[in-house]
């Protein structure tokens, strides 16, 4: 039987390498974010999908509606001149195929302005090789 040292080193690599999944995707949404491109957030997702914003749940059931839904999202950024986003993650928690992530973030004008600040917690789900994006809660 093995101790608890060797269980524990042994869950490591897999729990690193289960954040780096993580990681990956948010890194490819904000990137979405920060290029205006919906097509790589669409691909952040799993549908359907569900948004809760200003007390408000949205549920997107294919693709074509959640890119009505980022497309009016960036042309609301692009009127309001936010050329960049940023985050920082505030928690996150893995468990089996599910993690819950929250995020603060900040977008700014070209010239470095902070326009909005605002904190999101992510649900995300899990294939079994890619996560995705399953619900989001917005608490602007």
């Amino acid at each position: 039987m093995a101790d608890k040292n060797e269980i524990e080193d042994t869950a490591e690599p897999a729990e690193q390498e289960l954040e780096a999944a993580i990681a990956e995707l948010f890194e490819d949404y904000l990137a979405g974010f920060n290029d205006a491109d919906a097509e790589a957030l669409i691909d952040c997702f799993s549908l359907p999908a569900t948004i809760w914003q200003m007390e408000k749940g949205y549920v997107f059931d294919d693709e074509e509606e959640l890119a009505e839904n980022i497309d009016a999202l960036l042309d609301a950024l692009d009127k309001e001149n936010i050329s960049y986003s940023e985050f920082d993650v505030v928690s996150a928690h893995i468990s089996g195929p599910t993690a819950l992530v929250t995020l603060d973030w900040r977008q700014e004008s070209a010239d470095g302005e902070s326009v909005f600040e605002f904190t999101c917690h992510y649900h995300l789900v899990s294939d079994g090789e890619v996560w995705r994006i399953a619900m989001i809660v917005n608490e602007q």
